[in-house]
């Protein structure tokens, strides 16, 4: 790559390992092709990954829970600081507080944003204060980027019609699924049947509903099994959990760094998520390696899920329709929950390919202009 073509591209993240799972394609894309990058993240050991690959880190402190308009208002100043010490050409975003704060700052700087709305989490499940704070907050600052990316329509369809956007967006699969790392493997056998439930296990996730029908599933089909991989990211939920793993109804596995091997193992992931969702990688992960999906019926599982083709969607929130498309799964014949999964392997290879993404952010650097 020539000199003229060499571009400075800064990132705005609030966590390594979202990062790395879901952007570090990206990243080693932008090295390859010769650009500089530098990276703003909150302190990690794990961010040596990344200086490995070239690239420059800006340790940032981020308060990730809440409002804090004390600390926010220091991120801001930090990041308006690194952006007029770096002055970059692009800038990429992704998670609320680097897309708001930071656009907030690239106003004032003039530099060209561009904000990736990775799902919106519980804040506009239900009108409170701080949701109409956060409205504002995103009308003040993302308004202004160059681009603005959802993952699925129906964020999108909410960010226009409470005017949080002008025409400055555009639609992206999700974050997309590598399809060379996440590849098709062999159905399992049908001697015991095995589903699980991968995040972090909270109200909003929907572990009410998954713990409810693992009680009653496995009751009716002892030959069934029925697997946690996550946090406890409520505390409420420690004994509860506790309790179903000591009497063998769920099989709690805590935090997992390799979720392909438990893919791999199961026949059926479920994401029981009340809503918030971008397109849940989940759901792309095990859909790529040709496993059924049982999703709630919200934004972005719908994109992601095909109903009665590639897996089943239910209504959020429902215990009762879950355990129904649980039972509905585990009566089809063998053959016929292989050919679900072979589904879902050809829909994440013609919709959510990473490669997409990737095209989509190399052609936002290139329109950038020259340094």
């Amino acid at each position: 790559m020539s000199n003229s073509n060499k571009k400075r591209i800064l990132i705005l993240s609030n966590h390594f390992i979202t990062l790395y799972n879901f952007r570090k394609e990206i990243i080693q894309t932008m090295k390859k092709t010769g650009h500089e990058v530098y990276i703003s993240i909150p302190e990690s050991s794990d961010n040596k990954f990344f200086s490995d690959m070239g690239c420059i880190i800006i340790e940032t402190p981020i308060d990730r829970r809440g409002i804090n308009p004390v600390r926010d208002f220091e991120l801001i100043i930090k990041y308006i600081t690194i952006m007029r010490e770096i002055k970059p050409d692009i800038i990429f975003s992704y998670t609320i507080k680097p897309n708001i704060y930071g656009s907030i700052a690239s106003n004032i700087t003039k530099n060209r944003q561009i904000n990736n709305i990775t799902g919106t989490g519980a804040t506009f499940l239900n009108k409170t204060l701080v949701s109409e704070i956060v409205k504002f907050l995103y009308k003040i600052s993302i308004k202004k980027s160059c681009k603005v990316y959802f993952q699925n329509s129906g964020d999108k369809d909410l960010f226009v019609k409470d005017k949080m956007v002008k025409n400055n967006y555009a639609l992206l699969p999700g974050s997309g699924v590598n399809l060379k790392k996440f590849q098709l493997c062999k159905f399992p056998s049908d001697e015991e049947v095995n589903f699980i439930f991968m995040g972090r296990v909270m109200e909003l996730k929907g572990i009410d509903q998954y713990l409810e029908t693992a009680k009653v599933v496995k009751e009716k089909f002892p030959n069934t099994n029925f697997y946690i991989a996550g946090f406890i990211e409520e505390d409420k939920y420690k004994p509860i959990i506790d309790e179903y793993n000591t009497n063998g109804i769920i099989n709690y596995l805590g935090f997992q760094k390799d979720v392909k091997s438990w893919i791999e193992r199961c026949h059926c992931t479920i994401l029981p998520s009340h809503g918030g969702e971008g397109v849940p990688n989940v759901l792309l992960e095990s859909a790529a390696m040709g496993r059924v999906c049982i999703a709630s019926s919200i934004s972005g599982s719908k994109d992601a899920v095909e109903d009665k083709v590639t897996g089943y969607l239910f209504k959020a929130g429902s215990a009762a329709d879950l355990t129904d498309k649980v039972q509905q799964f585990l009566d089809l014949k063998y053959e016929y929950k292989v050919k679900m999964g072979l589904s879902g392997r050809a829909k994440v290879e013609k919709e959510f390919d990473r490669q997409i993404i990737i095209d989509a952010y190399v052609n936002e650097v290139n329109l950038t202009g020259k340094i």
